[in-house]
C-alpha cells in the first residue's frame, strides 16, 4: 500500500511538473499561419488569454499583449469571446485601447466601448481617424455623443457630419482635403499642398476654388509637378467630372464613383462650396458595407445583425421575417387545402408538391441574384426590364424542359415499384408543372428587384422571404391546375 502511494504521489508529482514545463513552453506571440486556418500556438496561448481574464488576471495579459503589432492586438480582439474582449478592452491602456479600435469592424467597435465612461470615449475618440470617430459616436446614444463632444477639440467638426443622415455622402465624406485658389500659380500652389500635407494622410487631387470657395476645378499631382512654376491654377485645371451633395444616398456615390471611374469624389453644398470628399478608402468601405446589407436582407435579416447580439435584439430584428414567412406559409397551406378534394381522388399527388415548390424557390433565387448583383454593379436598370425578361424565359424554358424530362422518367421509374393509376399521364402533370413553375418564378426572380430599384427600394429585399413566399403559393396553385385537368381527368 505504501509502494502505491508512493507511486501515486510520484505520478502526480510528475504530471505537475508537465503541466508546469508546459505553460512555460507556451508562445506569448499571436503566431500566424496559413489563410483560413488557425495554428495551434495561437489556440493555446488564446485560451490562456481566456483563463487569465477570467480569473482576473489582467496584469498578466497585458505583460502578454503589450509588446505586440496593432494587427495582433485586432486578431485576439475578433477571436476573443465578446464577453472576454469588453472585459480586456475597458482595462486596456489608451494607446492599446486606440490601436485596437482603428483596426477592428465598426460594429465590433461599437460593441467593445462603453457608453457610460465619457472621458475614456473622449480619449478615444481625439485618438481615432475622423472617419473612425464619426462611426464610434454615431452607434452611441444621442445624450452620450453630445457629452462627448464637448470635450472634443474638434466636436463641432465630428458634430457637423454626424447631423447627416445614414448611408449618405455627408456621413462617408471626410472634411480634410486639398484646395488652392483658382489664381494662384504653381509655385504657390505647390507651398500651400506641402503645409496641408501634414494634416492629411492621403490626396489624390487638389481642388481648385473661387473667392467664395466655391467648387471651379481639379489639379492632379503630376499637373504641379510638370508645369512651369508661374503658370496659373486657371490654365491647367481640369474639370471636375463627378461631385455629389452630402444628402446624397451612398450607393449613388458609388455607382458614379464606378460611372467615371474616380478615386475621390468632392463633395459640395447647395451653394457648390467645398465641404468635404470621399475617397477610395471611404469606397471601399462603402462596398463592404453594402454587400453585407444585401447578404442580410436576402437571407431574411435585419441589415444591423451581428453574431453577438441580444436575444432581445435577436428577437427583434428576425421576428417580423419570420412573421412574414409564416404569412406566406400559410397562405400556401391554405391554397393546398383548397384542393382537399383533389388530394382525396388521388393522395400521391401530395408527393409532388415538395418538388414543385423547391423548384419555384431555386429558381426564383437564382435569377433575383443575378438581378441584384447586376443592379449593385451598374450593369441592369430599368430599361433593361424587357431583354431581361426575354433571357431568362428562355433560359428557364430550356432547364425547366431538362427537369420536367428529367422528372417525368423519375416518375415512371417509381411506377415500376410502387403501382398507382396512369403512371404516364402523372409523370406528364409534373413535369408540366415544373416547367411552367420554374419559367415562373425566374421572371418574377428577374423583374421584381428591377421594379423595387425603379420605386428606390432595395431590390435586396425581393429575395429570401418575399421571393420564396410568392413562389411557393404560384407553384402549388400551377401544379395543382394542371394535375386536375392532365392526371385527375383520367383517374376520377
Amino acid at each position: 500500500r505504501a509502494t502505491c502511494v508512493l507511486m501515486r504521489v510520484s505520478r502526480e508529482t510528475g504530471m505537475q511538473g508537465d503541466l508546469e514545463e508546459g505553460k512555460d513552453k507556451l508562445s506569448t506571440n499571436w503566431v500566424r499561419s496559413e489563410p483560413g486556418e488557425f495554428a495551434s500556438e495561437t489556440r493555446d496561448l488564446l485560451n490562456h488569454i481566456e483563463d487569465l481574464i477570467r480569473d482576473d488576471a489582467y496584469g498578466d495579459v497585458l505583460g502578454i499583449v503589450s509588446g505586440w503589432e496593432p494587427a495582433d492586438g485586432r486578431d485576439l480582439m475578433i477571436y476573443l469571446p465578446i464577453k472576454y474582449a469588453r472585459r480586456l478592452y475597458a482595462r486596456l491602456p489608451t494607446d492599446l485601447a486606440l490601436a485596437a479600435l482603428a483596426r477592428v469592424s465598426p460594429d465590433l467597435r461599437s460593441n467593445l466601448v462603453d457608453p457610460g465612461d465619457i472621458a475614456r470615449l473622449a480619449e478615444i475618440a481625439v485618438g481615432l481617424h475622423e472617419d473612425d470617430a464619426v462611426e464610434l459616436l454615431d452607434d452611441l446614444p444621442p445624450p452620450v455623443v453630445g457629452q462627448v463632444l464637448e470635450q472634443l477639440p474638434d466636436g463641432a467638426d465630428l458634430r457637423e457630419r454626424l447631423e447627416f443622415e445614414r448611408d449618405t455622402a455627408g456621413e462617408a465624406m471626410t472634411s480634410k482635403f486639398m484646395a488652392v485658389h483658382v489664381d494662384w500659380n504653381v509655385r504657390m500652389a505647390t507651398r500651400a499642398v506641402r503645409k496641408m500635407a501634414a494634416e492629411i494622410e492621403s490626396f489624390y487631387e487638389v481642388y481648385v476654388v473661387n473667392e467664395e470657395r466655391q467648387l471651379v476645378g481639379r489639379l492632379q499631382m503630376r499637373d504641379l509637378l510638370l508645369t512651369k512654376k508661374r503658370t496659373k491654377s486657371r490654365a491647367i485645371r481640369r474639370e471636375v467630372l463627378v461631385f455629389v451633395h452630402p444628402d446624397a444616398d451612398q450607393e449613388d456615390v458609388l455607382e458614379l464613383a464606378r460611372m467615371y471611374d474616380v478615386q475621390t469624389i468632392p463633395v459640395v453644398d447647395g451653394g457648390h462650396h467645398v465641404i468635404g470628399r470621399i475617397t477610395v478608402e471611404e469606397l471601399q468601405e462603402i462596398v463592404r458595407d453594402e454587400a453585407e446589407e444585401d447578404i442580410m436582407l436576402m437571407s431574411g435579416l435585419a441589415p444591423d445583425a451581428l453574431p453577438d447580439d441580444s436575444v432581445r435584439r435577436i428577437i427583434r430584428g428576425r421576428l417580423p421575417w419570420l412573421a412574414g414567412g409564416l404569412v406566406g406559409a400559410a397562405l400556401a397551406g391554405a391554397v393546398v387545402g383548397s384542393f382537399e378534394a383533389q388530394l382525396e381522388q388521388a393522395a400521391i399527388l401530395a408527393s409532388f408538391i415538395p418538388v414543385v415548390m423547391a423548384m419555384a424557390g431555386n429558381a426564383g433565387i437564382q435569377a433575383s441574384t443575378v438581378t441584384v448583383q447586376g443592379l449593385a454593379a451598374g450593369n441592369l436598370w430599368i430599361g433593361d426590364l424587357g431583354g431581361r425578361v426575354a433571357k431568362e424565359l428562355l433560359g428557364s424554358l430550356i432547364n425547366g424542359a431538362l427537369i420536367a424530362v428529367t422528372l417525368g422518367l423519375i416518375v415512371m421509374l417509381i411506377a415500376e415499384f410502387v403501382p398507382f393509376e396512369e403512371p404516364l399521364r402523372l409523370a406528364i402533370a409534373a413535369g408540366l408543372s415544373v416547367l411552367l413553375v420554374i419559367m415562373i418564378a425566374a421572371t418574377l426572380g428577374s423583374t421584381i428587384p428591377l421594379v423595387l430599384n425603379h420605386l428606390d427600394i432595395d431590390p435586396a429585399v425581393a429575395t429570401g422571404v418575399f421571393i420564396t413566399t410568392a413562389n411557393d403559393i404560384l407553384g402549388v396553385l400551377v401544379y395543382f391546375t394542371v394535375a386536375s385537368t392532365i392526371y385527375l381527368s383520367a383517374v376520377a
